[in-house]
């Protein structure tokens, strides 16, 4: 990893997920952003299983609306599931763009965060 920017975003990465844990009932939202895509996994840590899981891939539209489009699709899979609340790992990434827009997807689906 020589790459500066990449290194700084890994440090912030191992800095968040020191203190966030997701469980059965909070599962944690985790984010992974290529230069075309967003992948997101709700995961519980307790039992180290992946409970749901969604990518931008296949959606139309630019990469803003695609992630929009992405959370409110992985909203409505964890209310399915009868889950209210969850806790946000953004992956170190900085809260602006692709990452804002899916979670405040997220927000206006109902979810609690």
């Amino acid at each position: 990893m020589s790459n500066l920017k990449e290194l700084k975003r890994v440090r912030r990465h191992k800095k968040i997920r020191s203190t966030l844990s997701g469980t059965a009932e909070t599962p944690r939202v985790v984010v992974s952003k290529s230069n075309t895509g967003l992948f997101v996994q709700a995961i519980d840590d307790v039992s180290a299983k992946t409970l749901f899981s969604v990518s931008t891939k296949g959606l139309t539209g630019n990469k803003t609306e695609q992630s929009k489009e992405a959370g409110k699709k992985l909203a409505e899979e964890i209310k399915k599931a009868s889950i209210e609340k969850i806790v946000f790992d953004r992956g170190g990434y900085l809260y602006t763009g692709r990452i804002k827009e899916f979670a405040n997807a997220m927000r206006e689906a109902g979810l609690k965060f």
